[in-house]
């Protein structure tokens, strides 16, 4: 069973699952190894990190000047490979799942990317702007790597794309909660949950949801109904606003057991 098979069946029947995310290299390559393992010591399942883009069109502003950071700071896709590879040092037992943009991945060529990854310990990879129709070369090199290839749902997915891209997918579903880019305030809980319990009629994935989940109240909010709740936006602002390493070590750390202390109890799905 994959890491993360295994946090999703583990967490079956107790809670949603919580999924910090962080832009690798940001602010520099020397604070993700710590900021990662100042997420696990605070509480979270898994871990995802943004690989470095200039022109990362799904993000907020918030994410887009971490991403600038983090290439002003040297970063590269390898360099954060590197960074995962350097955290599997001290920590075998956490899933750590990629999410970028396509052009990197293939001008380091999907074969050689799949192989990185599998070296370094990751566990899945989000390519945002992959659909599953343009993407049967990487999900076969991913595949050959154990590595889980997980898309996207909109709240504007209809029945039809659902069904295709939950059997392209592997590992969970990561539902966009909101029509806009990531650090939108305008998340509305009730459209969510009427939303997940379409999706959960088509796929048998387990769903995490982001977008708009910025703070203890929305991810209770969220993780009520929610197989994982993952918050990115809230958590890079808060590393931007720290003039010092320890400064933002502590103040992401706590922030993250708060979400952590927020997600409530329930019954959660099971993996297929």
């Amino acid at each position: 069973m994959s890491r993360i098979k295994g946090v999703f069946a583990a967490l079956k029947g107790q809670r949603a699952a919580l999924i910090p995310f962080i832009a690798g290299g940001d602010p520099g390559l020397t604070a993700t190894v710590p900021v990662m393992h100042a997420l696990v010591r605070a509480g979270a399942d898994l871990i995802e990190v943004g690989m470095p883009f200039s022109d990362p069109m799904a993000d907020g502003p918030a994410i887009q000047r971490a991403h600038q950071r983090a290439l002003a700071a040297g970063a590269t896709t390898r360099a954060v490979i590197d960074q995962v590879a350097a955290f599997r040092h001290d920590d075998s037992r956490t899933p750590v799942i990629l999410m970028g943009y396509v052009n990197p991945v293939e001008t380091m060529g999907y074969e050689a990317f799949a192989h990185a990854c599998q070296a370094a310990g990751v566990d899945g990879v989000i390519l945002v702007d992959m659909p599953p129709e343009e993407a049967a070369e990487w999900r076969d090199c991913a595949a050959r790597a154990g590595i889980d290839t997980i898309f996207l749902l909109s709240p504007t997915t209809p029945a039809e794309r659902l069904a295709s891209i939950s059997a392209a997918s592997t590992g969970f579903l990561y539902y966009v909660a909101l029509k806009g880019v990531t650090g939108a305030s305008h998340l509305n809980v009730a459209d969510v949950a009427a939303r997940l319990a379409v999706v959960r009629a088509l796929s048998a994935w387990p769903v995490g949801v982001g977008f708009g989940i910025r703070d203890p109240h929305s991810a209770a909010e969220v993780g009520r109904f929610a197989d994982a709740v993952i918050v990115g936006s809230a958590i890079v602002e808060r590393m931007a606003a720290k003039k010092t390493m320890n400064e933002m070590l502590a103040d992401v750390e706590g922030f993250v057991r708060d979400l952590r202390a927020a997600l409530p109890a329930h019954a959660s799905r099971m993996s297929p």
